[in-house]
């Protein structure tokens, strides 16, 4: 599998994952935003001190990214005969071969509601990933449902639907050290890890400029240090940690401190369907029945149904 980068950091959006656990995605408009996640920017000196929890709430966060007050006009669907959904092969829970052989994952089963949406025939074909864009420009495709993080440089090549997920940062420390907020004072003089030349070693940088950041070649040692209680925090990819904090690699040591980031310029515009450039008629009918199955609760359902982990 070829992850696709989610910013000019050149972080993977698909770092890590493993089948063996759910996850979460988060809601990213703001009016959904509880007042204690909307983080990200550097507090004041009024700001309260960090409150540190023995154990950690674990709401489960429902996503939404439609805004109700934008509800899409109804395009004419009339065109629409069928959509042939381009997904990549080995991506669980989103993209996996299913027990019959047939495609099954996050991914296909929202792809299956959008057509059951859009009341139009539709087939799911599963290539690899590095494939994808060719096959769509080389119309043996219509869309592309993948996990495809949107970026400047896909931009060129495709059109993208809203977003329907996407990868937030968050910090993870040992459970005997959870905040309920992390602040940039809060972590004055620890030590954070991150790994080296990421988006989020970058934010640590910028903004969290009075914490220790120790630099780490990958994923592994970045969590083992932290297990080892050689760093107090590790900041990373939400939806990786998450898996990492519920499997069994983490020996149930850690859990997650404070809210998500999401800040786009570090951590990515988000997760979009893909359709060839100037495929407007598809691209409109893909926003206007997502934000119907959100609308209906469909989308939330499906969501529950696949990541029972939130990591927001």
């Amino acid at each position: 599998m070829q992850p696709q980068m989610v910013s000019s950091f050149n972080v993977q959006l698909r770092g890590a994952v493993h089948a063996a656990a759910g996850l979460a995605v988060w809601a990213a408009l703001t009016w959904f935003v509880p007042p204690a996640l909307a983080q990200g920017a550097p507090a004041t000196s009024q700001s309260p001190s960090p409150a540190v929890i023995a154990q950690p709430a674990a709401p489960q966060a429902v996503p939404g990214f439609w805004d109700p007050r934008r509800r899409p006009d109804r395009p004419d669907l009339s065109r629409l005969t069928v959509i042939r959904f381009l997904t990549e092969t080995d991506y669980p829970p989103f993209n996996f071969t299913g027990p019959d052989g047939n495609p099954a994952g996050f991914n296909v089963d929202l792809a299956r509601l959008i057509c059951d949406e859009i009341k139009v025939a539709c087939t799911i074909q599963m290539r690899r990933f590095e494939t994808l864009v060719d096959a769509i420009n080389g119309n043996r495709g219509d869309a592309i449902i993948a996990s495809l993080a949107v970026t400047p440089q896909l931009r060129a090549k495709l059109d993208f639907s809203d977003p329907y997920y996407r990868s937030p940062a968050r910090f993870v420390s040992r459970k005997d050290a959870v905040m309920a907020e992390v602040r940039p004072e809060y972590l004055e003089g620890k030590k954070v890890g991150a790994i080296a030349g990421s988006s989020h070693e970058a934010y640590l940088k910028t903004l969290f400029t009075d914490a220790q950041i120790v630099s780490f070649p990958n994923d592994d040692a970045l969590r083992l240090a932290l297990r080892r209680g050689e760093v107090d925090f590790i900041f990373g990819d939400a939806i990786s940690l998450a898996f990492w904090i519920n499997g069994t690699d983490s020996g149930d040591c850690c859990a997650f401190s404070g809210g998500p980031f999401t800040e786009s310029r570090y951590f990515g515009e988000g997760v979009g369907i893909g359709v060839k450039r100037g495929n407007d008629v598809l691209r409109q009918a893909l926003n206007w029945a997502m934000f119907r199955l959100w609308e209906k609760g469909r989308y939330t359902d499906l969501w529950l149904r696949y990541f029972s982990v939130s990591p927001f």
